[in-house]
């Protein structure tokens, strides 16, 4: 690798021009990694199962003077992910990064879940990851470019919970799993994987813990105490790792989950 960069090191961030896929874009993850991407000069393909909020997220996209594609599909099936990243394709060339914003919890006490409910979280947490991932590595093995992946665990994927989360739990633990293994077999094509596990961060499913009434002051607080930073987190503090991980600056990270979590993980 040449010293070129340290003339100027923000450019190992830069992904201007890359073709970025984001599943789960009208989600509050996807949708903030989208305009992220968006930003940062990257052409984005937005792929989402709900279509008004899918237009929503690629208008903030566009607004930032993005390239955009859209596809209103989730990476439920092989057929869906081949569609979505074929649309990347279509659209851009190619593919450089993927982010797998979707997900889905379902939190229930173990004794009270249906083996049906079990299977469509760990389906939306990891069958469809794993799916969207084959699909993006097919194209991008044969392009012979490299690549980024980069999925979305929790901090629950490592901590228990005690309110039903024994589906939740499991598949963010297996999507660490996941996350090892890919960037273990992919780690001879030049693509890394790795995972954002974050814990709350400002959205508009997590509004209610941001307000000043008792009900929040006192679940807010119960949860703060077991942050070193002592904050909920702000999508600014997944921002920073999401481009760290699509980016060259990550060229030899693979594998790894980071935990955006003010340090609740760490006691």
């Amino acid at each position: 690798m040449t010293t070129d960069w340290l003339r100027n090191p923000a450019s190992l961030f830069d992904i201007r021009g890359k073709v970025a896929i984001v599943t789960g874009a009208s989600g509050a993850f996807g949708a903030l990694a989208a305009q992220v991407l968006a930003g940062a000069g990257a052409k984005v393909v937005l792929a989402a199962g709900n279509a008004k909020a899918l237009t929503e997220a690629n208008d903030a996209c566009k607004a930032l003077g993005a390239e955009t594609a859209t596809i209103a599909l989730r990476p439920n099936t092989e057929a869906d992910c081949d569609a979505i990243i074929q649309c990347a394709v279509e659209a851009f060339g190619g593919v450089d990064i993927l982010v797998v914003g979707s997900g889905l919890n379902d939190p229930c006490p173990v004794t009270e879940m249906s083996l049906e409910r079990f299977e469509a979280v760990m389906d939306g947490n990891l069958t469809g990851a794993w799916l969207i991932s084959r699909a993006f590595g097919k194209v991008a093995i044969a392009q012979g470019r490299g690549g980024k992946v980069v999925l979305v665990s929790s901090a629950r994927g490592k901590l228990g919970h005690p309110a039903g989360y024994t589906a939740y739990c499991a598949s963010k633990a297996a999507t660490d799993g996941l996350t090892k293994a890919l960037g273990c077999e992919w780690g001879k094509y030049g693509i890394t994987v790795n995972a954002i596990a974050p814990t709350v961060f400002r959205s508009p499913l997590t509004a209610w813990m941001f307000e000043d009434n008792e009900k929040a002051n006192a679940v807010r607080a119960g949860f703060l105490a077991r942050v070193p930073l002592g904050r909920l987190g702000e999508p600014a503090d997944l921002a920073g790792p999401l481009l760290f991980l699509a980016s060259r600056a990550s060229d030899f990270h693979t594998g790894h989950t980071v935990y955006a979590d003010g340090g609740y993980t760490a006691g």
